[in-house]
């Protein structure tokens, strides 16, 4: 099941259909979102009477216009639809205008007054935890007894580590296309990894119930967790428009304007302790992780339970203490991003063994072996139970197949003869939880249609946004059936044929939904089975041929225990039809045995586990601070593939993604909370200058997941943990600086800026 991505030839041709490709009508109006300049005010006065009366305006609305809940928290009512007296940050929504063109709607943005109250804001992480402005409740989970183990412990390290923001950055910013219907129907086109949501969104700010909503995603230009809730938000503006004016109405986030609205993956203050013996093993923990949340929750919550999840990475610590909070500031919400808190717990145990190492004068993928979990050492701090670790095995044979040895070798020999480049190599694990976190989002539905000519319409609740998931399930329906590839078609995820959808996201979307699609395939076999056994050639009364024995293989069904007896598939569908046979079928598919008591801070939180581990080599220019990436080698336990070549896409692109966060991404806001990246000249992302030149993925074959479709693992979250692989090899390579010392300090993200900063030291 290696078949190319389903859209790659449409991609290429300019054929595949975005929101923006469809609806060019002269009746679709232009939206435009005004929203707050200030981080924290009250709203004096909002005066929008000459904007209206510019030619072209249709409408401005504001929250005294909504006609629903003002509300679109997707956990908790915190987050106001439009602001009502006074705005949190410099982003959110005031007003809403529809135009004639989107020229238009600047224009009129242009004569809006709104004038402010300043009231004191908050934009950094002490500040908030000065003032006592939670956001969640305290998340805290232990094992054993760290007191006594520290007691114990040969050598004892404290210290912080920081970890920066992130913006998405999909090619694709956020977008709604809102078609008023009938009866108060509302058509919305989204580009939201999260249909139904989107959907109980605009229902409750229209006031109106789910069932005249109808969300349909065709696919994203990309997501990675910034349009899993954050794209309610266009949705419910674009929709509140289309109310208003009775015309379709299309709101397309300009980048700049993206960027300053949307929330970031969220920064962390990360202050820990570590006891640990002369060999390196870790025997205490404690770890308080500090989240920078925005003005509302969103997601925070959740995104903290991963990360105390996380906390322990890939190692087994008896002794564990970990204390997580999400603090309010006056940003944006941060929201979901790839790996959903995961990253910056693991962030700060990967520095901590690096840090041990040096501390003790050892190789760090030294210490990282000797702390794998493994054999019998497997109880992680929640309480769940590492099963088919393949951890240790996959470091060995990256040692191996890299030649980590021979390259830490000739590493040390390059430093010690160029003084003003820095080699620096690392191997960093990643040991990556699967499944939703918030245990009932684990589950999924399908529709699957097949017409008379045998053609198959295959409806599932996940949404593609790049990613292959369409092409997976595509992959998924060919191996089930029998069929080839140009029999079936993956319709666009629509909430008025799939209901009830979970997020595509958490990495489970080919779990969830290629489960339910599998069993609504297998309910239609059944069936058309039942009707046809008895019409089979060579069929006897003696030996009748059963239902349960017929198999759909390359266009045809027969009886595995007589292969003589078959029918076509397209002849044994017109008789199933003809018999009054339904060939529509649901398939429903919930993952088994997900529990977490918050009480006692135990449970099985994760239906199973991926794992990956990376080596990078880096070369660093002193006097500029400059990195250049030379190799990266990859192994990567990915179960039986459902897809090769999507499968190593998702790899690549995540450690690349990874790698912008750890080096290049930085974001600051200035006194007054303005965000100061805020588009392409000012946020850089990873280029293709940034790919190591040398770059070296493989899976980790052999090894079927039984948890899961077919065998395979999810992949889409943990391969972006391997990152922190080139952030550690900066640090080596640093590291051999004189003048830094044997472990410089050394924040999140590595900019030359920071890199700079830390040699001046």
């Amino acid at each position: 099941m290696n078949q190319p991505h389903e859209s790659s030839v449409k991609h290429v041709t300019g054929e595949s259909v975005f929101i923006n490709d469809l609806y060019n009508s002269s009746d679709c109006l232009s939206g435009r979102v005004v929203y707050s300049r200030q981080a924290h005010a009250r709203l004096k006065r909002v005066d929008f009477t000459e904007a209206l009366a510019l030619k072209g305006v249709k409408a401005i609305i504001s929250c005294k216009d909504i006609p629903g809940e003002n509300q679109m928290g997707p956990v908790v009512a915190d987050e106001p639809c439009l602001a009502a007296d006074e705005v949190e940050c410099i982003g959110q929504a005031i007003l809403l205008i529809a135009a004639d063109t989107t020229e238009t709607a600047y224009l009129a943005e242009q004569k809006i007054l709104i004038e402010y109250e300043p009231l004191p804001a908050i934009f950094e992480i002490e500040q908030a935890m000065a003032e006592g402005k939670m956001l969640t409740s305290p998340r805290i989970l232990s094992a054993g007894n760290t007191e006594e183990a520290f007691l114990q412990s040969d050598h004892i390290i404290e210290g912080e580590l920081r970890t920066g923001a992130q913006e998405h950055w999909y090619l694709e910013t956020q977008t709604c296309l809102s078609i008023p219907g009938e009866g108060g129907e509302m058509m919305v086109h989204s580009s939201s990894q999260h249909p139904t949501e989107t959907q109980v969104v605009v229902a409750e700010v229209l006031g109106i119930p789910s069932h005249l909503v109808t969300v349909e995603v065709r696919r994203m230009g990309g997501g990675f967790g910034g349009k899993e809730t954050q794209a309610n938000h266009v949705a419910a503006w674009a929709s509140l428009l289309a109310y208003h004016t009775k015309k379709a109405v299309c709101i397309h986030l300009f980048r700049d304007d993206d960027q300053a609205i949307t929330g970031k993956r969220h920064r962390f203050l990360s202050k820990y302790k570590a006891g640990f013996t002369n060999e390196g093993k870790i025997l205490a923990y404690e770890v308080e992780l500090n989240g920078d949340g925005g003005m509302a929750l969103d997601l925070s919550g959740a995104i903290l339970d991963r990360t105390v999840f996380h906390t322990d990475n890939a190692y087994y610590i008896p002794n564990m203490a970990v204390k997580g909070i999400m603090w309010k500031t006056n940003h944006p919400s941060n929201t979901a991003f790839r790996g959903f808190g995961g990253p910056q717990g693991i962030a700060v145990i990967e520095s901590v063994i690096d840090r041990i190492a040096r501390h003790l004068g050892k190789d760090a993928a030294e210490i990282r072996k000797i702390n794998l979990y493994r054999g019998d050492n497997n109880l992680t701090h929640y309480g769940e139970i590492v099963e088919d670790n393949y951890l240790p095995e996959m470091v060995d044979r990256l040692l191996v197949t890299s030649e980590y040895n021979q390259r830490r070798t000739e590493t040390r020999r390059f430093n010690q003869t160029h003084e003003f480049y820095k080699k620096g190599l690392a191997l960093t694990p990643v040991k990556f939880g699967i499944s939703f976190t918030t245990s009932f989002l684990n589950q999924a539905s399908a529709l699957v249609h097949i017409y008379q000519d045998g053609t198959i319409l295959v409806n599932h609740g996940g949404t593609e946004m790049g990613q292959g998931l369409h092409t997976k399930i595509l992959g998924i329906a060919v191996k089930e059936m029998g069929l080839p590839t140009k029999m079936f078609r993956v319709a666009p995820t629509n909430t008025s044929r799939v209901p009830n959808t979970s997020a595509t996201a958490a990495s489970s979307g080919s779990d969830l939904n290629g489960m339910a699609v599998k069993k609504a395939l297998c309910k239609l076999k059944l069936r058309i089975a039942r009707q046809i056994a008895a019409e089979l050639p060579g069929n006897t009364a003696g030996s009748p041929t059963m239902p349960e024995d017929i198999v759909f293989e390359d266009g045809n069904i027969f009886d595995s225990l007589h292969p003589d007896r078959s029918l076509t598939y397209t002849r044994a569908v017109q008789l199933a039809y003809r018999r009054q046979t339904s060939l529509s079928a649901t398939g429903y598919h919930a993952t088994p045995g997900i529990f977490f008591d918050a009480a006692s801070g135990k449970g099985k939180p994760f239906h199973y586990y991926a794992f990956g581990v990376a080596v990078s080599e880096v070369l660093l220019d002193v006097l500029t601070g400059r990195v250049q990436l030379l190799r990266t080698d990859i192994l990567h336990d990915v179960g039986d593939s459902l897809n090769a070549g999507i499968d190593i896409g998702q790899i690549e692109g995540g450690f690349i993604q990874g790698l912008g966060w750890c080096t290049s991404e930085c974001i600051k806001w200035d006194k007054d909370g303005r965000l100061l990246q805020h588009s392409p000249d000012t946020y850089k992302v990873p280029t293709i200058r940034d790919i190591p030149p040398d770059f070296r993925v493989d899976l980790y074959d052999g090894k079927s997941n039984p948890k899961a479709i077919y065998g395979s693992k999810a992949v889409g979250e943990p391969p972006f943990m391997l990152a922190l692989s080139a952030w550690l090899a900066i640090k080596d390579a640093m590291a051999a600086v004189k003048e830094t010392g044997p472990d410089p300090v050394f924040n999140l993200p590595a900019t030359v800026e920071t890199i700079l900063e830390a040699l001046s030291r």
